[in-house]
């Protein structure tokens, strides 16, 4: 039977994450027409086995090995039949009252297809959450950040943001409400960006079929964040790299994909110098790997652009974040 909202959480070798923050999720979602499923992606640190004790009345959905993020969550939800998905890290633990206006919203506006909530800390409650904040855009060459954080600076939440639900560019997958229809007739998520970037390639696919993303500050959840892959590791650096080349490929209007492609690699060159200085080779390694792996998938890229992919959008900032951040010192963001 068809059900209104589905919170699935797509696991990997997280049962200490699962054990930490369930209960709040089973606590506060307790809500008419939502369920809850776990898609376990070939863990073996017991996480299944777990849930299905612990937590008779979450569903499982068992992957035979680990397809990444999106693979995961692909192949998750074309099991789940709901009106609406909630995308939902492990790591993340909700509030009370987390789910309600999000869902207010998207029952009230047609027009939004995804939206997610302010996303905080859990190390540090009173500030944004790198991975997300308070919605994110994109600068004029790809670079996300968001408001709330910009490149590694991180501000304190003070209630700026809060207010009516406001239209941004991407939200973060760490916790995000997408209508399932909608879902599934793009396709999901790109399997090929295994994860890290996939989420605002979803959403600037969204965007080019003329819907809005939308965070809305009247939710609050609490992100540990680098849950399954750590920070600063070279396969993130190189799934950040790469990935980020890819949505520039796929999404950007034709009079503008070559100039900002070619702004980019140099820029990306430019930054594998200074990991080089660093003496942190395998940085470098990375960038490179990134770089070999855009230039094999050009082809299906470029065949697999949505006919849409011409259509201005939203929410591109048309300046540079990096010079804004550097030069001109430029901290925080505001539309």
């Amino acid at each position: 039977m068809k059900i209104n909202v589905a919170v699935v959480i797509l696991n990997w070798n997280g049962k200490p994450f699962l054990e930490q923050f369930l209960p709040a999720l089973v606590r506060h979602t307790a809500l008419p027409g939502v369920a809850l499923a776990v898609a376990d992606n070939g863990s073996s640190d017991g996480s299944e086995a777990f849930v299905r004790q612990a937590f008779p009345q979450i569903r499982c959905i068992r992957l035979d090995r680990n397809y990444g993020f999106t693979g995961g969550y692909n192949r998750a939800l074309q099991q789940i039949d709901a009106n609406y998905y909630v995308l939902l890290n492990s790591d993340v633990e909700v509030t009370e009252n987390w789910l309600p206006p999000l869902l207010a919203l998207m029952d009230e506006r047609p027009e939004v297809a995804v939206c997610a909530p302010k996303i905080r800390s859990f190390a540090r409650p009173h500030c944004f959450e790198y991975a997300g904040a308070a919605g994110g855009f994109i600068d004029r060459y790809g670079y996300p950040f968001c408001r709330g954080r910009i490149l590694h600076h991180i501000e304190e939440d003070t209630g700026q943001y809060d207010g009516a639900p406001v239209s941004v560019f991407w939200v973060s997958g760490a916790c995000l409400l997408v209508r399932a229809a909608l879902y599934h007739r793009l396709g999901g998520l790109d399997d090929r960006f295994f994860a890290h970037m996939e989420e605002i390639d979803f959403c600037w696919r969204v965007k080019q079929l003329g819907y809005e993303v939308v965070c809305c500050t009247q939710s609050v959840v609490y992100h540990v964040g680098g849950g399954t892959l750590p920070v600063e590791t070279p396969f993130k650096l190189h799934l950040n790299y790469r990935n980020s080349l890819f949505m520039l490929y796929k999404n950007l209007p034709d009079r503008r994909r070559f100039r900002v492609l070619a702004m980019r690699l140099l820029l990306d060159g430019v930054s594998a110098a200074l990991y080089a200085l660093q003496g942190k080779w395998r940085f470098v390694a990375a960038v490179w790997k990134a770089h070999i792996a855009f230039w094999k998938h050009r082809k299906p890229l470029r065949d697999g652009r949505m006919p849409e992919h011409n259509k201005p959008v939203s929410g591109i900032y048309s300046g540079s974040i990096l010079w804004d951040f550097y030069v001109r010192r430029t901290k925080t963001f505001r539309l």
